[in-house]
């Protein structure tokens, strides 16, 4: 996969014509966006580019951050010849090439950085293969992996590289990339500040996505800048709507579902016999009230649920028109049962919520460390055993570091969801208590 800013010199012409990402490719490591805990000073990388002398590396990270590049400028600012394969698209004749290349140039004095892009995609036995051309200095390796090199790459080969963990583009970084853009085409993107920020968080910190949705929006010469809404309609297609010739169908299953929202079991009753007596599939029907179930009960009642699964068991058991009385029972039992939508109003925010978000890093202390290097990197540190607590309870923070807690769920109080409520209440009294 190739990656930010990733690119062969080209000529002039070549380059005019060269996807906006590629001709904002960084020419030196400060000019990298993001991964200054690497390329800083006293990061990893700019720590060995002042030492002159570079180790054998996998880089791991995300897409879109930076990985081919570092690759690339790494070789510059160690005097290394640069050659790059992809493992997929290369096999072991390709690796015994660039080896064989390597150990003649190395004979002329020039020390070579091979650059395996998605390395994971390689199978145990090549990753064997480089072995012995890094432990004799054939060539200086460089991975590049999105994937988790514990898992995905021979512990021997690993042995022998340092891993650096590259960070997902934050807003900044991103902002940074937009605002480079700007200067290259000579105008502003046609956007409202807070167009800018969505087109920010739609990218989940790849920078070359953003380019490239950035690249498309310059082309379209808008008069008036974009709105978020707008800058939506614009980047991605609206769903389709139900074919009209089905229109009475989809009024029906309304009519049922808004009458059992508004607990009045008889008109509920008609309109599932509208549909039942219409010749419509009870099984599709009984789906919809499972979904009510979940959608307009939740905790309210939790046997809503239980019922209408139930029901499809006997059904299914049964067969028309007998199993038909089941579909009835569930739909009588949520017409009649205490209503919340807490449940479905916290999917909603919560989806939301994780869209703007991305791929944010949970606390290092409740991620799961299987291995040697990921305790190393400080996964798992720290974690508070729940169960250790006199009260079951730590009263821990498992929010990411970038975002604040959030509050998605608020239980309604009727039926049972008033008891989550009071446990809820409970555990946030502790948890204020124990963080004063």
């Amino acid at each position: 996969m190739a990656d930010l800013f990733a690119s062969d010199e080209t000529d002039d012409a070549t380059a005019d014509a060269a996807p906006l990402a590629d001709r904002l490719r960084p020419r030196t490591l400060g000019e990298v966006v993001g991964q200054e805990h690497l390329t800083g000073p006293d990061g990893t990388i700019g720590r060995m580019v002042a030492a002159g002398k570079l180790a054998s590396l996998v880089l791991w990270g995300p897409p879109g951050t930076g990985k081919t590049t570092i690759a690339r400028l790494l070789a510059d600012a160690v005097g290394l010849r640069f050659v790059a394969i992809s493992a997929v698209f290369s096999g072991v004749a390709d690796l015994k090439k660039a080896f064989a290349e390597a150990r003649q140039m190395a004979g002329t004095g020039k020390r070579t950085l091979l650059f395996v892009d998605e390395i994971h995609r390689f199978n145990r036995t090549q990753q064997d293969g480089f072995l012995p051309y890094v432990e004799d200095g054939t060539v200086t390796l460089v991975g590049a992996t999105t994937e988790n090199p514990s898992f995905e790459i021979n512990a021997a080969l690993l042995s022998r590289a340092q891993v650096v963990i590259l960070n997902r583009l934050d807003a900044e970084a991103l902002g940074t990339l937009l605002d480079r853009a700007e200067e290259q085409e000579g105008i502003a993107l046609p956007l409202t500040a807070e167009a800018r920020q969505a087109l920010i968080a739609s990218a989940d910190g790849d920078g070359r996505f953003l380019l490239n949705q950035a690249e498309t929006l310059f082309s379209i010469g808008a008069e008036e800048p974009l709105d978020p809404a707008a800058l939506a309609d614009f980047l991605h297609r609206r769903v389709a709507v139900y074919d009209k010739d089905r229109e009475g169908h989809y009024n029906l299953i309304s009519a049922l579902h808004k009458s059992m929202r508004g607990s009045d079991p008889q008109a509920s009753l008609y309109y599932l016999a509208r549909m039942l007596t219409a010749g419509e599939e009870p099984l599709y029907v009984l789906r919809r009230i499972t979904r009510f179930a979940s959608e307009d009960i939740g905790l309210a009642d939790p046997q809503a649920l239980v019922q209408c699964l139930a029901a499809k068991d006997a059904y299914e058991f049964l067969g028309s028109p007998e199993g038909e009385l089941a579909i009835v029972q569930a739909c009588l039992y949520c017409a009649t049962a205490p209503k919340s939508n807490a449940a479905y109003a916290a999917q909603k925010a919560a989806w939301r919520s994780a869209k703007e978000t991305g791929s944010l890093m949970p606390p290092m202390n409740i991620v799961n460390a299987p291995t040697k290097l990921m305790k190393d990197v400080g996964y798992g540190k720290g974690y508070a055993y729940d169960h250790d607590d006199p009260e079951g309870f730590s009263g821990a923070d498992y929010w990411p570091d970038e975002m604040d807690p959030q509050n998605y769920y608020r239980p309604r109080e009727r039926g049972f969801e008033a008891k989550v409520a009071e446990r809820i209440a409970y555990w946030e009294r502790l948890r204020a208590e124990r963080n004063d």
